[in-house]
């Protein structure tokens, strides 16, 4: 059952096309046109009575109101916008197909307002802005993504994991700018991905505004400062084709003409808060011709704490170690808590599980960072970001406790030493049995165990740890399936890899995954 609340909205607010906006510590509440133009319908789910939301204040021209919420139809006059909240109970009801496009600034955690609620098995669809560069030179944000507000998977509980099958990512920036990064030291404080400060005037997070284009156009509003804490050291501008399968690197006269609408070339979205990175107008390399295969490189689960986005792993969450912002930790163990889903693994990419911890109820799965393209260690710890859509189902896997991310890439992409054996190969194998008088350990199945780390030496002992607990063996084992079966690969530079091994389908099985793995491969 569903309640339904009425309120009218005056004709001009609706004609003027002015922004409404949630103005409560709450949730939004999806407003639906009905008969006429100034008549919309506030749809509350039925455990939420009304009389709650008449208790609820409400922001109106400015000013809170408690009583604003009267049993009558409120009549919005002169102008005034509002937007009744929804509780978080509200949020609750779980949906068979979710769309989310709405942002944290630059934050994961607890703390962070709920998209909704997918239910078990069912479809998220999300629309994101580009990652990093654009978060990075506005200096509003705390984090280096514009990742997507959580999103409760019904019945995920602390001690679960939530499996996500990726159907689609498509890229919808028709250009994008990249390179390697040079600081502007005086424009932050610890961190310049997360503490921003301008340099002259000295406001944190300052207000910025766009005043024409190259590295000097993002303005501080209280002084009009140069306020961004990034600029290229060595930078450049692709353009894609229109099936997005090739870029191209473009000359200075390009990158100029493209930085003139940078927003709209970069498919920026409505919700996003970021300045478009178009707006640098780098212009090295022209004339490079490169392949895209798009991927996502921030996806997972909300950690227990608040941390910025990008930090959510071994090796970016170094930087919060010591920190005097809002965000810092004390030491290594207190990096304990994340859930590692900022990877940059191209791996992780259509016809891709990802297997996630839940470390909070609800598992508050995000999504961002998406990349064009980008070769295995991201060695300019940058790559090609853009805006784009993903589709993937999610399915809750009861009492899979994960510390860290596994992936089941599609199979073209596993090494050749781990990809699932052949009916030939498992005939060989019997027969080679059989003149050892050995029986043949034939049912196994392709797993990539995520690690992360300040260094890849870091991330890789990380990643033995884990595969020790998930699989129950030694690391001398483990290191020996992985040596025979497997291997490492870097997914990040200095320290995010995949630990790759063919696991027995039996533990698998004793773990509850292992139709994860027969499905993923056909086994």
């Amino acid at each position: 059952m569903r309640s339904i609340r009425r309120f009218r909205l005056d004709r001009h607010v609706f004609e003027q096309r002015l922004e409404l906006r949630v103005e409560l510590p709450l949730q939004v509440l999806d407003l639906a046109p009905v008969s006429t133009l100034d008549e919309f319908v506030a749809i509350v789910a039925g455990d939420v009575v009304v009389g709650a939301l008449e208790d609820s204040p409400v922001k109106i021209n400015g000013r809170w109101d408690r009583n604003a919420g009267s049993s009558d139809s409120s009549l919005i006059q002169g102008g005034a916008v509002v937007w009744y909240g929804m509780t978080q109970q509200e949020g609750r009801e779980a949906q068979q197909k979710l769309f989310v496009d709405q942002y944290t600034l630059g934050l994961i955690g607890p703390d962070q307002e709920w998209a909704g609620t997918v239910a078990d098995g069912g479809t998220i669809e999300t629309y994101t802005p580009p990652g990093c560069w654009g978060p990075m030179v506005t200096p509003e944000f705390r984090g280096g993504h514009e990742v997507t507000r959580p999103i409760r998977v019904e019945g995920a509980s602390v001690g679960d994991a939530v499996a996500l099958h990726i159907r689609d990512v498509e890229v919808t920036s028709m250009a994008t700018s990249t390179g390697s990064m040079a600081e502007r030291e005086d424009a932050f404080g610890d961190d310049p991905f997360v503490d921003h400060r301008c340099p002259e005037c000295g406001t944190e997070w300052p207000e910025t505004i766009v005043e024409g284009t190259g590295e000097e156009s993002i303005k501080c509003v209280e002084c009009g400062a140069n306020a961004s804490s990034f600029g290229f050291e060595y930078g450049y501008t692709v353009a894609f084709d229109d099936d997005r399968t090739v870029g191209i690197t473009l000359d200075e006269d390009g990158a100029h003409e493209l930085a003139k609408d940078a927003a709209e070339v970069m498919d920026i979205p409505e919700n996003s808060r970021q300045h478009p990175i178009l707006l640098y107008e780098p212009d090295e390399m022209p004339g490079t011709l490169g392949r895209l295969r798009p991927f996502i490189g921030n996806v997972g689960t909300t950690p227990p704490v608040t941390m910025p986005d990008s930090h959510n792993a071994g090796d970016f969450g170094q930087f919060l170690i010591g920190a005097e912002h809002d965000y810092g930790v004390e030491t290594e163990a207190d990096l304990e808590d994340r859930t590692d889903g900022h990877m940059d693994i191209p791996q992780v990419r259509p016809g891709a599980t990802l297997i996630c911890p839940v470390k909070i109820d609800g598992a508050g799965v995000y999504v961002g960072d998406l990349h064009a393209n980008q070769g295995d260690g991201e060695l300019s710890l940058h790559t090609t970001d853009v805006s784009g859509t993903v589709t993937m189902d999610v399915e809750v896997i009861e009492g899979l406790e994960l510390d860290g991310p596994l992936l089941l890439p599609p199979e073209e992409d596993l090494p050749f030493i781990s990809k699932p054996y052949s009916d030939e190969e498992r005939e060989a194998g019997r027969e080679l049995g059989a003149q050892h008088g050995v029986d043949v350990e034939d049912d196994m199945g392709p797993i990539q165990v995520i690690g992360s780390g300040a260094t890849v030496n870091d991330a890789t002992q990380n990643a033995f740890d884990r595969a020790t607990d998930l699989l129950e063996m030694s690391e001398g084992e483990v290191r020996s399936r992985c040596t025979f079966t497997g291997g490492v690969q870097i997914g990040r530079l200095p320290g995010v890899v995949q630990l790759d091994l063919l696991a027995p389908m039996d533990v698998l099985e004793d773990r509850g995954i292992d139709h994860l793995v027969r499905e993923q491969y056909g086994l």
